[in-house]
């Protein structure tokens, strides 16, 4: 769709906002957002941002438009865990249904249930664990087909024992989806999801759209190469959805508020599976189950040819962050879903003073010297300095070559100290320092972690 040569302007398309952000929080994304994309090299990334339950940040920037659309791969499979969600409220299935009642002559089709499928704890063997295009995958092919052949092998593992993801549990889900329900997958979504939300963009990528972004690719650190995408059949109730950032963004302001699903359907919609044993999955149905700087995540990533993709959703914040990105050969989608994160909900770090770390980078290169100057520590760091840590550190550093860069990484407070960290680069070889300063400036602890 767009041409080879890639213009970096960071001209950022606007979707249209439930709501503005302050000027400085936009400033501050956009900013962020265009730095990261422009030194990736990649064609296009758009970003979703909801905050306290409404769409207050919508972007596209490089080779994209307010209007471009892009594959979400796994995103897709909280969609069919919803549909199949929605089916139970209906009564025409239950997730504790063995796979038998809709294909008894699956592996062991007695044995694992809807919910086993749902939450990668199935056993059956995944068939697109690969992150590139494989010839076969250009050929088209049909759920049946993919069934037949993956899901009659033996199970990887017993039922419920272990985690493992597998693609095969969502289209043998979405094909029961279609035989409970008497209706086409999409069809049902676009119904009962899409359409009452607004996502107008939302819909099966078989289905072409003029605003659809082109698939690139990466080979190391090579520029971005157009990439062929996957024919039609193979990724189904797996993988197969193509939707704007904003689209992804109402389902998550739904999700946030409830709605479309029973309040025990979302209860076990984001549960985390665990194993028979007890063990945690961080899984739920559809759904990774994490934190991020101790705050918790229900997240999702996906991966086709040509296209990666984050949603991730912030429930103690009623917040979420989408990330949609046209290049599969550099990730986009962890660190920028990170950026955000860390603008919106992370207090900014103090600047570092410069004195501060020039102070620092002092000491470590005196520490390189077998030397020290006694008068800038307290007693405990004094006793921890004896003639033996004072020999050691000299050689190991002195080893490193001569020190770089010196950048302070982080600065909280504990025990009545500045707890401080750094990252120090050395010729050789990159050490983190671990340090605690009194009120008075005198420093507690100055450790170097190799």
């Amino acid at each position: 769709m767009y041409p080879c040569r890639l213009v970096f302007a960071c001209v950022a398309a606007v979707l249209p906002l439930a709501a503005q952000p302050p000027a400085d929080l936009d400033r501050k994304l956009s900013d962020k957002i265009a730095a990261t994309l422009k030194e990736s090299g990649a064609p296009s990334a758009s970003v979703a941002v909801v905050l306290d339950g409404k769409l207050v940040f919508a972007k596209a920037f490089g080779k994209a438009t307010a209007e471009t659309r892009y594959a979400v791969g796994s995103i897709s499979k909280q969609f069919t865990a919803a549909a199949i969600l929605l089916l139970q409220e209906q009564g025409k299935l239950s997730l504790d249904d063995k796979v038998s009642k809709y294909f008894p002559d699956l592996t062991r089709a007695g044995e694992v249930t809807i919910r086993q499928l749902l939450s990668h704890t199935s056993g059956y063997e995944d068939y697109a664990p690969q992150d590139y295009l494989i010839p076969e995958w250009t050929r088209p092919t049909t759920p049946q087909a993919i069934l037949d052949r993956w899901a009659r092998k033996p199970l990887n593992f017993e039922p419920g024992t272990k985690w493992q993801y597998s693609n095969t549990n969502y289209v043998l889900a979405g094909e029961i989806f279609e035989k409970a329900s008497g209706q086409p997958l999409v069809a049902f979504l676009k119904e009962k999801i899409f359409q009452p939300l607004g996502m107008q963009s939302a819909g099966d990528c078989a289905v072409a759209s003029p605003n659809d972004a082109a698939a690139y690719t990466r080979f190391a650190g090579g520029p971005p190469r157009p990439v062929g995408r996957e024919a039609n059949g193979w990724y189904f109730a797996a993988g197969e959805l193509c939707m704007t950032p904003s689209d992804v963004a109402r389902w998550d302001m739904a999700f946030l508020r409830k709605e479309i699903l029973s309040a025990q359907s979302y209860e076990e919609f984001t549960r985390q599976v665990r194993l028979t044993n007890g063990d945690t999955t961080h899984y739920a149905l559809g759904l990774s189950v994490d934190e991020f700087n101790h705050i918790p995540t229900i997240s999702h990533s996906g991966e086709v040819s040509g296209f990666l993709a984050s949603n991730t959703v912030y429930p103690t914040r009623n917040s979420a962050i989408v990330v949609l990105t046209n290049e599969d050969g550099v990730s986009l989608m962890g660190p920028i879903t990170t950026q955000v994160a860390t603008i919106l909900f992370l207090p900014e770090e103090p600047a570092a003073a410069e004195k501060d770390t020039q102070q620092v980078r002092s000491i470590l290169e005196g520490l390189a010297k077998g030397k020290m100057d006694r008068a800038l520590f307290t007693g405990n760091a004094n006793s921890y300095f004896a003639a033996q840590a004072l020999r050691d550190m000299r050689q190991s550093l002195t080893a490193h070559g001569k020190l770089g860069a010196l950048t302070r990484t982080s600065e909280t407070l504990r025990g009545g100290m500045i707890h401080r960290g750094y990252r120090a680069v050395f010729q050789k070889k990159t050490v983190s320092l671990n340090i605690y300063v009194m009120p008075d400036g005198k420093y507690e602890q100055f450790l170097v972690v190799e």
